[in-house]
């Protein structure tokens, strides 16, 4: 169960060539705690560094990659904004070291909406069983690997249970990138050569070799911004934002505007959801900023009374063609398709969640089982073709059916006949099947004679037994 690894969002380093020798920045003692509220959490941060240094070449190469990009830092710095203070927070109540504050940084560059090529989403990067394991919900309204507050818990559970398992947290780290297992089977190779059994040491990929490297080098950068030209943003060392109990179902447009914030710094603080509708069921809390947080509560009262949600949810109780669930829940194809994600020629099958406009029946708030359990399976949209076939002595709908592989009620349907009608010798009835097995089944022509077409009903019909 590995964390995911490399994220699309942090420009990919270019491969180290050359290795300067630049001597290394000796880090500034740590600060005695207590002896005066840090200002910045950066300072509070640098107060909680607990993790041994790791000095080497790969160590210079990335400080100097990352020094000589202070759009990209200011960039990254400025995105961890809501999210550090809360994470520092978590960070020394568990009494873990605070460099892994820091860690988001190398996976997500900080960005709750990344997803890795391998499906790994979220600042923390989680992969989808990873997540599960954790108890991060994946589901069709929400995906908690990119919550702030449950992705936090779930990935310095994670670093803890690897710190037990490892004992050191430079191991640690190397598993939370390329996966316990990996790490152990490492270890024991290494044990049985005699061989020492520190981070350094091991035989690893690449991105798990330059992985701790890179984590030290923002540890470093951060100790001592100055030494590497390098500017932080001012980030106070208080609350970025408070958690607001909901409720009541409530659009996601609608909660950012009751808060008065727009919505993208919304989708920042609340980047699981995956619909434009917050299922109270489901998410009994979002994250608004601090000052925010009073500003959205008495809004709420104001609409105390009022519809807060557009969208409901609807279980599809057949397999169905896009057009015709759009028309029974009184949608536009288009619409239901963007809403939902359904691509085109594909079909609604049978028990599938789909968000829907409110209205009629449809007019209450998802119920904590769909919340927690709503699912959309698709299938590809058969095109179908139609033949015509003659019956045989002795056949039935359901034997001719079978023969065709289609069902004896479609059969009678498509001929209008009834269930348990009879078929004469040489009836001829109309079937469809996929338009593709029709092609294959078609005899090539004029490859027979002109007076053996007379007999060439039957081998056509086996033809068609074997679709």
């Amino acid at each position: 169960m590995a964390v995911a690894v490399t994220n699309p969002a942090t420009p990919s380093a270019p491969p180290v060539v050359q290795m300067h020798t630049e001597p290394a920045v000796t880090l500034k003692p740590h600060a005695t705690v207590g002896l005066q509220q840090p200002i910045d959490i950066w300072e509070r941060i640098r107060r909680g560094f607990a993790m041994p240094d790791l000095d080497n070449q790969l160590v210079r190469s990335r400080e100097q990659w990352y020094a000589s990009r202070p759009d990209y830092m200011l960039r990254m710095t400025e995105r961890s904004r809501p999210y550090l203070f809360h994470i520092v927070e978590e960070l020394e109540r568990r009494k873990m070291p605070t460099e892994l504050a820091l860690l988001p940084f190398i996976e997500s560059a900080f960005n709750p909406q990344a997803v890795s090529s391998a499906k790994a989403a979220g600042m923390w990067q989680f992969m989808p069983a990873t997540g599960k394991y954790f108890d991060l919900k994946q589901n069709l309204f929400r995906d908690e690997r990119r919550d702030v507050l449950e992705s936090t818990r779930a990935a310095l559970d994670y670093l803890q249970k690897l710190y037990t398992m490892f004992g050191d947290w430079h191991l640690a780290l190397a598993a939370y990138n390329w996966g316990e297992g990996s790490v152990g089977r490492a270890l024991a190779r290494n044990r049985a050569q005699g061989l020492p059994l520190t981070y350094s040491d091991l035989r690893m990929p690449d991105e798990t070799r330059h992985y701790v490297p890179k984590l030290q080098a923002v540890k470093n950068i951060v100790a001592q911004p100055e030494a590497f030209k390098t500017e932080l943003p001012l980030i106070q060392n208080h609350p970025y934002f408070r958690s607001v109990a909901i409720e009541r179902d409530i659009d996601v447009a609608l909660a950012a505007k009751l808060a008065n914030v727009s919505l993208e710094n919304f989708k920042a603080l609340n980047p699981a959801m995956n619909r434009p509708v917050i299922l109270a069921a489901g998410t009994p809390q979002i994250l608004l900023p601090w000052d925010n947080a009073t500003v959205f509560e008495s809004n709420l009262q104001a609409h105390a009374n009022r519809r807060l949600s557009s969208w409901t949810a609807w279980q599809a109780p057949r397999t169905m063609r896009a057009e015709e669930v759009a028309k029974q829940v009184g949608m536009s194809t288009e619409q239901l398709r963007s809403v939902n994600g359904i691509p085109a020629r594909m079909l609604v099958k049978a028990g599938s969640t789909l968000l829907v406009p409110r209205q009629g029946k449809l007019d209450n708030d998802v119920t904590e089982h769909l919340a927690d359990n709503g699912h959309l399976l698709l299938a590809p949209e058969v095109v179908l073709r139609k033949i015509t076939v003659k019956a045989r002595q002795g056949d039935t709908l359901m034997r001719l059916a079978s023969r065709h592989g289609v069902s004896a009620a479609n059969v009678a349907d498509w001929n209008r006949l009834k269930p348990n009608a009879t078929l004469s010798n040489g009836q001829s009835l109309s079937i469809y099947v996929p338009a593709q097995a029709s092609r294959r089944a078609t005899p090539q022509r004029n490859k027979a004679p002109a007076k053996a077409t007379a007999r060439s009903e039957r081998p056509k019909a086996q033809a068609a037994t074997k679709r």
